[in-house]
């Protein structure tokens, strides 16, 4: 029974699952997508967004906090340098998990974990939201002469009608 763990532990001892979360860590910050499963990307997930809410602030000791999980100099660079300003204004969700299918061999429910800002194809194809102009309720008001303007025309279709059901009625 899970007994009120907070954290999924994998199957794994402490010292296990840290390093698995580490070298899941480097591989998504290096790569800025990685295929796991389920259960890892969803535990890899809240690992490493506090990592990269971090790399926002570039000093010393946040650069060897984040270190001090990562244990990779490139991933550290990559991470503040490369990441942390494209996402400097996000408020968080950096990573996005795609399930994916199940694995061939046992089964496993698949995912694919991916930074948020650095996929190219779906920021490509995503069309950017226009500003709103308007308010909903200036548009209700722009809307209100349009409708003056059509029920004119509303009026006048039954006085069309009107001869052509006498007729209807006087046959």
């Amino acid at each position: 029974m899970r007994h009120n763990r907070s954290i999924n532990h994998l199957g794994r001892k402490s010292g296990h699952r840290k390093a698995l979360m580490a070298s899941l860590a480097t591989s998504l910050i290096l790569r800025k997508r990685i295929n796991t499963t389920v259960a890892k990307a969803k535990a890899l997930k809240s690992y490493v967004e506090p990592l990269i809410t971090k790399s926002k602030e570039d000093t010393t000791p946040s650069r060897r906090n984040v270190f001090s999980y990562l244990k990779n100099k490139e991933a550290v660079s990559e991470l503040f340098r490369v990441i942390a300003p494209k996402i400097a204004e996000r408020p968080g969700g950096y990573t996005r998990v795609l399930k994916t299918g199940f694995r061939q061999g046992d089964g496993a429910d698949m995912a694919l974990i991916e930074l948020v800002d650095f996929n190219e194809a779906a920021l490509a194809s995503s069309p950017k939201k226009a500003a709103k102009k308007t308010t909903r309720r200036s548009a209700k008001k722009a809307e209100a002469p349009k409708a003056e303007e059509a029920a004119p025309a509303v009026q006048e279709a039954p006085a069309a009608e009107a001869p052509a059901a006498e007729e209807a009625k006087a046959e």
